[in-house]
């Protein structure tokens, strides 16, 4: 059960860059080891929604409260540490989100440095754990990550992202591009991860069949706006709008 405050709320959030562009309107809560979905077409507002939640754009209205404290009434170096520490943020392009001519327990031990490590020893050590937790063969902790395949490069983002037990994490399309046995491996992998470690989550996709296995909610985005939101099995076998019922019956057809 959620607890009693929510991790993030969000208020009438908008940013809109183009007409039809963008987002509007946007309010939610988001409790401690709940994953919130973020389902629709591209060009529904989804990343864009995703990049203002996880402070990487200033939207144009609204407002998001961490832990109960205004997120734009932070300091810029604030926000910086909250998405080295507390945050992580999983690119659908993997080494967006790594350095790829530092090695792969360097770019964990990165992360574990920005939260206050300094042991070279026990930052290795770590590293190593992450890999193994991963399914990564340790061995491969000095292994540039543009050696990797495209499946290994998630699993070290995610790594990076978990090494330092972060309350919240943001997930842009985390198995886009993936084939479907390593996506398949992938989302079990993070299932685990998301209890084992509490996570609470903002996952976009535009995959129902992602949405089903991870999200505990749904809001579903259409042309910038939440058509419709609830529990992700209500959503998804008793849609209510129009686009939702598209959106089903375009997967089970």
């Amino acid at each position: 059960m959620p607890e009693e405050q929510p991790l993030l709320s969000v208020s009438n959030l908008t940013h809109l860059y183009a007409p039809g562009k963008g987002f509007e309107n946007v309010s939610f809560d988001l409790f401690p080891g709940e994953v919130l979905g973020i389902v629709g077409e591209s060009g529904s507002g989804k990343t864009t929604l995703l990049k203002s939640l996880s402070a990487r754009l200033v939207p144009q209205q609204g407002a998001i409260h961490y832990r109960e404290q205004n997120l734009y009434q932070l300091s810029e170096a604030a926000r910086r540490r909250l998405l080295r520490t507390e945050w992580g943020v999983v690119h659908q392009h993997p080494l967006d989100g790594l350095r790829p001519r530092i090695s792969a327990g360097g770019n964990i031990g990165e992360r574990l440095m920005a939260a206050g490590a300094r042991h070279y020893g026990d930052i290795r050590a770590e590293a190593s754990h992450w890999l193994q937790d991963v399914e990564i063969d340790p061995s491969r902790l000095d292994d540039l990550p543009v050696t990797f395949s495209g499946g290994m490069q998630q699993r070290l983002q995610i790594a990076c992202n978990l090494v330092t037990r972060p309350a919240l994490v943001f997930m842009d399309e985390p198995t886009g591009g993936l084939d479907v046995s390593v996506q398949a491996r992938l989302l079990d992998l993070l299932r685990n991860l998301v209890r084992d470690l509490n996570l609470a989550v903002v996952i976009v996709t535009h995959d129902l069949g992602v949405a089903r296995l991870l999200a505990h909610r749904l809001l579903v985005m259409k042309q910038g706006q939440v058509v419709e939101s609830g529990l992700t099995d209500r959503v998804l076998d008793d849609p209510h709008h129009p686009y939702t019922q598209l959106l089903v019956s375009s997967i089970l057809g």
